[in-house]
């Protein structure tokens, strides 16, 4: 089998609500989507959710990477060589990681729909539903308090709270949510990297009736030794984020016992395969691991729920950015019944019709 044609097409979706976070506020986002056709039939598609600050990308990068790159790279080449393309590839876009990603996801999709299967069946099959958190975003009190009523009414089970720009109004949600809705749900939060590590503290102790299940990146990316200080010292599970972006981090963060858990997302890591072995190094250190995304369409949050459902340590999945994105024109590719993700029975990624 050889892939034959390389095809893409550019996604500029608008957010239905704009979400604001520590450092910055979102409103629109581009996905840059990857069809790779091969001699024999079956069609791998891949997604790319650029981000400077997650990815270090524009759309633009991704596309100027397909065209200068990656049709030279792909063309008439076996798409089962995963290893050596993605090897090739961290050559020639060192500093790419949803390209890769996008990449990657094709080609595991061409495998999975070759061998008759769904991808998370080819990746290892676990488990087959996951719940999933939803995101509220910075907002005043009450509109925090009425996102969170909505969200419940819908059935979900798990609200992740945005903060880190004001830590007492970031308590004073966290309160006031657990006194109006109780112990019905589980509460995590993400300070993405607005916190210092007092600040931190602090906000531990003023929440710890709550509780808190995960806290998510409280400290900046440039001082990761105050991860270590905070995980040693409160009872809240820390979580990385923006600080574990690579292999080497995920390493570096257990060998030095920096951190409790990993948010490991598809298009920050550079793919499935590096996802993989990320998750590895997790295992074998105790790590916990949530599954995440950034602003990606349907095919790259199914991307992410099929590698969240082949492992048994990955417990935790935060895959709810499609959920706001307006033009997004993959449909049916999963179901979400009142908080929880379901794989389609199809092959690879899930049916595709555009």
């Amino acid at each position: 089998m050889k892939i034959t044609a390389i095809e893409y097409f550019r996604l500029d979706m608008p957010l239905a609500i704009p979400y604001k976070i520590a450092y910055e506020t979102v409103s629109k986002t581009s996905n840059i989507i990857l069809k790779l056709t091969t001699d024999t039939g079956p069609t791998g598609w891949g997604c790319a959710a650029p981000d400077p600050e997650v990815t270090g990308e524009t759309a633009e990068d991704v596309i100027q990477n397909i065209e200068s790159i990656l049709i030279g790279l792909l063309k008439n080449q076996s798409p089962f060589q995963i290893a050596r393309i993605n090897h090739e590839l961290k050559k020639l876009c060192p500093k790419a990681s949803s390209t890769m990603a996008m990449v990657d996801i094709a080609l595991y999709d061409i495998m999975a729909r070759k061998a008759r299967l769904p991808l998370y069946q080819l990746l290892g099959g676990y488990r087959s539903e996951i719940p999933t958190s939803i995101t509220i975003g910075i907002l005043s009190l009450k509109e925090t308090i009425e996102q969170a009523s909505y969200y419940l009414k819908k059935g979900f089970s798990i609200i992740k709270l945005k903060g880190g720009l004001h830590i007492e109004e970031d308590i004073e949600k966290i309160l006031k949510l657990r006194e109006r809705y109780g112990d019905a749900f589980l509460l995590r939060f993400d300070a993405n990297q607005g916190y210092t590590h007092e600040e931190t503290i602090e906000f531990i102790n003023k929440t710890q009736s709550a509780n808190i299940e995960i806290f998510e990146q409280p400290t900046k990316l440039k001082k990761e030794e105050q991860l270590d200080e905070t995980s040693q010292n409160i009872g809240v599970p820390i979580m990385a984020d923006e600080s574990m972006k690579t292999l080497k981090d995920a390493f570096r963060m257990a060998n030095n016992d920096l951190i409790d858990m990993v948010n490991i997302k598809v298009m920050k890591v550079g793919g499935i395969t590096e996802a993989k072995h990320i998750n590895s190094v997790a295992k074998a250190s105790g790590m916990e691991v949530m599954v995440g995304c950034i602003d990606e369409c349907s095919l790259g949050i199914s991307a992410g729920l099929h590698f969240a459902l082949s492992r048994p340590n990955i417990e935790f999945a935060d895959l709810d950015g499609h959920l706001d994105l307006l033009e997004d024109p993959f449909t049916d590719l999963f179901q979400l019944k009142k908080g929880i993700l379901y794989p389609s029975k199809a092959y690879g990624l899930g049916k595709i019709t555009l």
